[in-house]
């Protein structure tokens, strides 16, 4: 399909949902905005908006290109050309601003979920592993397989490094969680963490042990480009001291 009209609903099964429908929604949401003002960003309807991203639309390159502009996005970005490159590619911004986030902000940012890094201590050597982690009553947890890397924090100071990249405008900001870790044991705190994770791990089963970090200290920066748009709603907008 390459026209920019909604279509009617059929009584068969649902399409498939697209890689960029999937894309367009999860920035969609990042961005804290509704369809409707999506399509009044990209002069779309918002029935054809919730066509991309509900279906397997085959939208024309001059809509992909007003909805990246709405999403400020790329095209490559919502059609998963980036995929397989690291982040920050991009050329930095324009007289970029660095901006100390206080621990209030640290804690908003990590909000409940996501992925983060460990970072912990193997045969004294220093490594990272990248985690599923969740966020209750400011203690961070994750699952992971006993005897495995991650699992080598417990019983030490750990960190977990936690960040957002947008790539359009070279911003972003990065949030540091230091505290003591520990195998989670008890019966109820388990069922409580099992209760609300957000996903399971994303690299597969046979990870029960959760890891428990209590930070003790918060850090992190904000890169924020002058005439960017401002951080969706619910993000801290403003640095201050720590």
């Amino acid at each position: 399909m390459t026209s920019d009209g909604a279509t009617g609903s059929g009584t068969g099964p649902e399409p498939p949902r697209s890689d960029l429908g999937r894309r367009t929604a999860l920035r969609r949401e990042q961005l804290g905005l509704t369809r409707e003002e999506v399509a009044a960003r990209a002069a779309a309807s918002p029935g054809y908006i919730q066509y991309v991203e509900e279906h397997a639309a085959e939208p024309s390159i001059g809509f992909l290109l007003r909805l990246a502009g709405a999403l400020n996005t790329t095209v490559a970005e919502l059609t998963g050309g980036t995929t397989d490159l690291p982040t920050g590619l991009g050329k930095a911004g324009a007289h970029p601003e660095v901006l100390t986030l206080g621990p209030a902000e640290c804690r908003e940012l990590l909000s409940t979920h996501g992925i983060g890094r460990v970072a912990v201590t193997l045969n004294d050597t220093p490594a990272v592993f990248p985690v599923n982690y969740t966020v209750i009553d400011d203690v961070i947890a994750y699952r992971t397989q006993a005897g495995s890397g991650p699992a080598a924090a417990a019983g030490h100071e750990a960190a977990l490094e936690v960040d957002h990249i947008d790539e359009a405008f070279s911003q972003g900001w990065s949030v540091l969680a230091v505290g003591p870790a520990e195998v989670v044991t008890g019966f109820y705190e388990t069922r409580r963490f099992e209760e609300h994770a957000y996903s399971a791990p994303w690299v597969g089963g046979g990870r029960y042990q959760w890891i428990a970090i209590r930070p003790t200290h918060f850090s992190g920066r904000r890169i924020r480009v002058p005439g960017a748009p401002a951080p969706p709603t619910g993000e801290a907008e403003h640095g201050s001291g720590t």
